[in-house]
């Protein structure tokens, strides 16, 4: 990425549905093409099994130098165990992880709607993720709980920005919050979760709040998660087609 601080822009997974094909070079696989119009992307396959260190590294070699992966932390971590014992499937994702190198953006984790804050789990898992990873994190907590001040407070202090998700689980979440320097916008289709493609008018205000990140100096994301009807793809086209006319994307 070429600007002091873009916009990290592109969908969960890199799968190129038929229908939109043609914007993308012909020459390549799915993930080398894809990375020659966006500049990121978010690895979900990650929350259901590990993958080689040797497969990230092969991933990372696909891309252009500017390019970043968000990678999404193991279930294992986060809906099975609850954030409680997790220091050795934590150490071994890491470990993996590390196949991107420089190209590892942040890393997401996703919490269970069922998930509430409890400052006895929650607060020494938090600070040891944080001190086994330097590197970004963003937290997309679902359960109300988390949305409090002292919460927010807490994950600013430790680095670890909030995820703004759309639809909103709860009050609060469709707003960016934690740690300010970066933003990370979830968009997982509305009104049919997964399924809905966003209308023009949707995307338009979506270009203009990160238009108004980049403008203060914030590293932002912006995640298409409507995957299941291959909306995200679309999504993100147009997205970068509206961020580039406001110089938000440096585009490939």
């Amino acid at each position: 990425m070429h600007s002091s601080h873009p916009i990290a822009l592109g969908t969960a997974g890199w799968s190129l549905p038929k229908v939109h094909a043609a914007h993308f070079p012909e020459a390549g696989s799915h993930l080398e093409r894809y990375a020659q119009l966006f500049s990121a992307v978010e690895i979900n396959t990650s929350f259901y099994r590990p993958h080689r260190v040797t497969t990230y590294a092969r991933w990372a070699a696909a891309v252009p130098d500017g390019f970043r992966f968000a990678v999404k932390v193991p279930r294992t971590i986060t809906h099975a165990r609850r954030l409680v014992g997790t220091d050795e499937a934590l150490d071994r994702f890491l470990a993996e992880v590390a196949g991107l190198g420089p190209k590892l953006g942040p890393l997401l984790l996703q919490l269970p709607p069922s998930l509430a804050f409890d400052p006895a789990s929650a607060a020494p898992f938090l600070a040891g993720f944080r001190r086994a990873f330097p590197g970004d994190v963003v937290c997309e907590p679902r359960h109300a709980t988390w949305f409090a001040q002292d919460v927010d407070q807490r994950l600013s202090d430790l680095a670890i920005a909030r995820v703004a998700a759309d639809p909103a689980p709860v009050r609060g979440a469709g707003t960016p919050g934690g740690w300010p320097d970066l933003i990370y916008y979830r968009l997982h289709g509305s009104p049919r979760m997964y399924h809905s493609a966003y209308e023009p008018p949707i995307l338009t205000r979506m270009a203009e709040r990160l238009h108004q990140h980049r403008a203060l100096g914030r590293r932002a994301w912006c995640i298409f998660d409507n995957t299941a009807e291959f909306a995200a793809v679309g999504n993100a086209l147009e997205m970068l087609a509206l961020a580039t006319e406001r110089a938000v994307i440096t585009a490939r």
